[in-house]
């Protein structure tokens, strides 16, 4: 009896079995918690570069190589002392106050008694806005003579309108019948409206002719 119960007595302890290691498990509103963080990281650092980073400052329209002029649409090269200076598209028929404020207007050093602001601008033209106290640009005079030999179809004579390409009697007759029965031509692509004008004789005479 003895030796059993010393049997018993040296009987090793049942060593005791770890728990193994709960994993992290983490529930939607922790994993879109951790998402949101990311996001405003990510945003953080982009807004930074952003900050830092030199702003680009598009100086307007630019025609791809080889491309002409839109019917209706000039090209007009905004030069000088303008807040935007660029090359910009303009319907046709725009006068220089488009030009400049399409351009963002005047700086504010600019002279602007050194433009006409009632002229109307030609496709293909540069205008430069001179600035106070500087002498009118190189080819300033020239252009605005220019704009001057542009014959203006609301107030032309039929012996003015035969002077243009492929522009005969009859076509100068119908040209004028159009405007006194319409009032005025309002742009130069209203002249797509007279009989006998099409698209190609219209580019044709464009570059010679204007609108009042």
């Amino acid at each position: 009896m003895a030796a059993a119960e010393e049997t018993r007595d040296d009987r090793s302890p049942i060593p005791e079995i770890a728990e193994p290691p709960r994993r992290l498990r983490l529930g939607l509103g922790a994993i879109v918690l951790l998402v949101i963080a990311a996001l405003a990281v990510t945003i953080g650092i982009g807004v930074w570069r952003g900050a830092t980073a030199p702003t680009a400052v598009v100086m307007g329209p630019t025609p791809s190589p080889g491309v002409s002029v839109v019917a209706g649409r000039i090209y007009v090269h905004v030069d000088g002392r303008v807040r935007l200076p660029g090359l910009y598209v303009l319907p046709s028929g725009s006068r220089v106050v488009d030009a400049v404020a399409s351009a963002g207007g005047f700086a504010e050093d600019a002279d602007r008694a050194g433009v006409n602001l009632a002229r109307v601008v030609a496709d293909g033209e540069q205008l430069v806005v001179p600035a106070k106290g500087a002498a009118p640009p190189a080819g300033a005079a020239a252009a605005e003579e220019t704009a001057g030999d542009l014959i203006d179809l609301n107030t032309a004579d039929a012996p003015a309108l035969e002077g243009l390409p492929r522009i005969g009697p009859a076509l100068a007759e119908r040209i004028i019948t159009w405007r006194d029965e319409n009032g005025r031509f309002a742009s130069v692509d209203d002249l797509l409206a007279v009989p006998g004008i099409g698209d190609k004789m219209l580019e044709g005479i464009r570059p010679h002719v204007r609108v009042g």
